[in-house]
């Protein structure tokens, strides 16, 4: 191969740990930047390699109030394919917007809006600001709300090994990865979880004393070949609990979300209102890997 078509088969390369203000302890994104050209299956086959939990491709924006594009692909299978067709690939998610944006910034990108950035992906469109915190972005409508079936309450109770009468409230909380919120009587109750392999998404939250650093602890649970896997830190979940904490008056914003910690790692999510009723979900992002990948 030529030094000029190795060159064109590099793209800039970032990986980025996200809800954290320090490196290592919050959640891994990778991030291939100019990705347009590459194809579904490239970026699957991508994704796979990197084991991370979610790695994006920004391209070009195809909307005209969009400053970038990007798609986000999954390790390993979601539970229901995308427009595109692929099972790899979801419509949005929280610690990928945020850890894309930084990327992109980084990486020279110039935002058509002072003190915004719109970012276009399977979801619609999504924006992004920085506050005190670090980057956050405007919480999604919910796809699904409402009241859980008690049958799969009792489901869930089953699967995180604890009596029904521990999940003092349950509910739809799908944003695009399609978690189901349940509320525990404390943080301590959601940190001495031991979960048995779920069969869904599955969002975990408890209440810390009043005054304590964080107002709530929460755990992110997902199917994962027989096992059950427990994801870092994740935006879109707290993202959704956000909006049903705020709504039935348990948190008041502004907030922070402890994530991660039996996971070693101090991830940090920041959760604030405008007047409007927008609720913006941020937190800390750092550049641990930059360079290229070869396609």
């Amino acid at each position: 191969m030529s030094d000029t078509s190795a060159t064109a088969n590099r793209r800039r390369f970032r990986q980025v740990d996200v809800f954290t203000e320090d490196r290592y302890l919050g959640n891994p994104l990778a991030v291939v930047l100019d990705a347009d050209g590459l194809s579904t299956p490239e970026m699957e086959r991508v994704a796979r390699w990197t084991n991370l939990s979610e790695t994006t491709f920004v391209l070009a924006a195809r909307a005209a109030e969009a400053d970038y594009r990007v798609r986000i692909f999954t390790a390993t299978p979601a539970h229901r394919a995308m427009a595109s067709g692929s099972r790899y690939e979801l419509p949005f998610a929280g610690h990928p917007t945020l850890g894309t944006c930084h990327a992109w910034l980084e990486a020279g990108g110039t935002p058509q809006r002072d003190g915004i950035v719109v970012q276009e992906c399977g979801a619609g469109l999504v924006r992004v600001r920085p506050t005190r915190h670090g980057l956050a972005f405007a919480a999604p409508p919910l796809l699904r709300s409402g009241a859980v079936d008690e049958a799969l309450v009792g489901h869930i109770a089953e699967l995180l090994g604890l009596d029904r009468h521990a999940i003092l409230d349950a509910t739809w909380a799908d944003n695009g990865p399609g978690w189901v919120a349940v509320l525990l009587a404390d943080a301590r109750a959601v940190l001495g979880l031991r979960p048995r392999a779920v069969d869904l998404e599955l969002g975990v939250v408890g209440p810390y004393p009043e005054g304590s650093p964080c107002a709530f602890e929460v755990r992110a649970f997902s199917p994962g070949d027989g096992a059950t896997v427990e994801d870092p830190v994740t935006g879109s979940l707290n993202a959704a609990l956000a909006q049903w904490l705020l709504s039935t008056g348990r948190a008041h914003a502004p907030y922070a979300a402890s994530q991660g910690t039996l996971r070693g790692r101090a991830g940090r999510v920041h959760v604030s209102r405008d007047s409007d009723g927008t609720i913006w979900v941020g937190g800390g992002t750092l550049t641990c890997i930059a360079g290229t990948i070869e396609r």
